[in-house]
């Protein structure tokens, strides 16, 4: 078995470091992965510049595949240019911070990268893991926090993905860790109706022309088969099934054009 290994936080990501962990029993693994942090850059793909990639070292010493572009650009590289063949499965992740609800959908590069494997007929498992501290969601590099937990849920995921592929219908999975796990279960939930109250903040550059800054504090549901109750609530791992078919009822949409 081949594992292809990436994420959003960097390839200096401890998160990414984790996920190895998890996967290194389960196949060989190759880790190609943006060289900076990628947060929020969806499922973007790299058109107008070249892309570049260099070899590195992790953490343990072992090599990674370092690529100039998005977490998409890195899957892509990784599938047709650095393994030898398709990979058996993609791990995006481990994320630092969780990625929930509707919105992340199109926004976290964590589920962009899982999205862009499932494309390519690649089944993917993106994992993230929910933090406390604000200040860490975006550092690019390590950050010291406790990833047992969420190894040890990804390993049983990826193995689970391994031995059965995953059901017709289903594109990839989404599995999010409670930072403060009430037990080693996993639910199957539905993505949750999360979205942004958004804040932009207006600035002037040291020649007086004005910048702005794009943030926003989350505005949630509390539904509870949602993945977003479930974590936040219930402090309970997540796991949702994700198809790549957004299409809608045809049905109704015939009605609605008579």
């Amino acid at each position: 078995m081949t594992i292809l290994l990436t994420n959003d936080d960097g390839v200096n990501s401890s998160g990414i470091m984790a996920a190895k962990n998890a996967a290194e029993n389960l196949g060989k693994t190759i880790v190609v992965a943006p060289a900076t942090q990628q947060s929020g850059i969806g499922h973007a793909l790299t058109l107008f510049e070249p892309v570049r990639v260099t070899s590195t070292n992790m953490a343990d010493g072992t090599e990674a595949h370092m690529v100039s572009g998005t977490p998409t650009d890195a899957v892509i590289i990784g599938i047709y240019q650095i393994a030898n063949k398709k990979p058996d499965l993609v791990i995006s992740g481990i994320n630092i911070g969780e990625n929930l609800g509707k919105s992340e959908l199109t926004t976290s590069g964590t589920i962009g990268a899982a999205m862009e494997a499932a494309v390519h007929g690649i089944p993917a498992l993106s994992v993230s893991i929910q933090v406390t501290r604000g200040d860490i969601k975006f550092h690019d590099g390590h950050v010291d926090i406790d990833f047992s937990h969420a190894e040890k849920l990804t390993e049983r995921v990826a193995r689970m993905i391994l031995e059965k592929g995953l059901p017709k219908g289903v594109d990839f999975l989404n599995l999010n860790i409670p930072s403060k796990p009430q037990n080693d279960k996993i639910r199957l939930t539905r993505l949750g109706e999360r979205m942004y109250r958004i804040h932009i903040k207006e600035r002037l550059d040291p020649r007086g022309r004005p910048y702005y800054w794009i943030d926003g504090d989350p505005v949630e549901d509390d539904q509870k088969d949602t993945d977003v109750h479930t974590l936040k609530r219930e402090r309970c791992a997540t796991l949702t099934p994700i198809s790549l078919d957004a299409t809608s009822s045809l049905d109704l949409m015939q009605k609605w054009m008579e």
